[in-house]
């Protein structure tokens, strides 16, 4: 995934910020003991958001404990204790991290090095989960099919990544796992794919990379198609939005759910305005969140 995930934080709670920077942390660590220190490098705030959701669906509580970490060696931090459920989603963001590589190299020539740089992690990631491994692989082969096909209907392009995180979400849910689990992370996963490809228009065309919005709409910039097909493209997203609070509604939490409910319901609408402004969505990290 591509870290666009995050809170809408100037409406999160103290304490949801608290929470969100231990499992920052903790999931930090948890991949370097699941796929190696090189692996660590990748972590994303997808990935903090998942952690999160999923604690909550499988009724594991979040037990944090104040450690030290290479990056703050004196000062010692909250950070969430490491459980089967962050080692499950520390693999899957190293799987995620190097198929990402992967795809920027056929589509761009270049970053093998970089690739290179996970490939130990990815192997440990796989070997430890390889029915994540398997889901992802497959979902990604039929995304790569499309976009050579040079597929021209947006939801069918976005279908094969929206499908790989539900599929995921039901293998990790377990016995947890609903009908409106299922369709949440399709939402989500959906929505990434898409926000990664409205970000990435402007380059696309420049690098004449495939892009479902450019496939669709044929207009030679991100403004001009945003000017000529803005209804639609909101109509894209809020569809999104309006099925994920439904969605929201139907499944059950066992703790407090205010900082999932912060980024599915204001997170991603405040990320899809940053991006259609023109701004982007590569902010801050986790760690310089402000708490007051």
């Amino acid at each position: 995934m591509f870290g666009y995930i995050r809170p809408d934080i100037p409406y999160m709670y103290v304490k949801d910020g608290v929470l969100y920077k231990a499992l920052y942390c903790g999931l930090c660590k948890s991949i370097g003991g699941s796929c190696g220190q090189r692996a660590r490098m990748g972590l994303s705030y997808d990935m903090t958001f998942l952690s999160a959701i999923l604690h909550n669906m499988v009724h594991c509580d979040v037990k944090i404990e104040k450690k030290h970490c290479v990056l703050h060696p004196i000062v010692r931090r909250p950070i969430a204790a490491d459980d089967e459920v962050t080692q499950a989603v520390a693999c899957l963001n190293t799987l995620l991290v190097y198929y990402k590589l992967t795809d920027d190299v056929e589509d761009e020539g270049k970053g093998k090095a970089t690739r290179a740089f996970f490939k130990k992690g990815y192997k440990r990631a796989k070997l430890r989960f390889p029915q994540l491994a398997e889901i992802v692989k497959n979902r990604m082969a039929e995304l790569s099919a499309l976009e050579k096909e040079g597929c021209d209907c947006i939801d069918r392009a976005a279908d094969p990544f929206g499908s790989m995180i539900a599929e995921i979400s039901d293998r990790l849910l377990g016995e947890y796992k609903s009908e409106d689990t299922h369709n949440l992370f399709y939402g989500i996963g959906k929505w990434v794919y898409l926000i990664d490809a409205l970000d990435d228009y402007d380059k696309d065309v420049k690098k004449k990379n495939y892009n479902p919005f450019l496939r669709a709409f044929g207009q030679p910039s991100r403004a001009q198609m945003l000017e000529k097909n803005g209804e639609e493209v909101d109509f894209i997203f809020k569809s999104v939005f309006a099925q994920n609070a439904e969605c929201l509604k139907k499944i059950r939490f066992y703790f407090n759910h205010d900082l999932t409910d912060n980024i599915v319901l204001r997170g991603l609408p405040a990320a899809t305005r940053r991006v259609l402004c023109g701004c982007g969505d590569k902010g801050q990290r986790p760690e310089k969140i402000r708490l007051n």
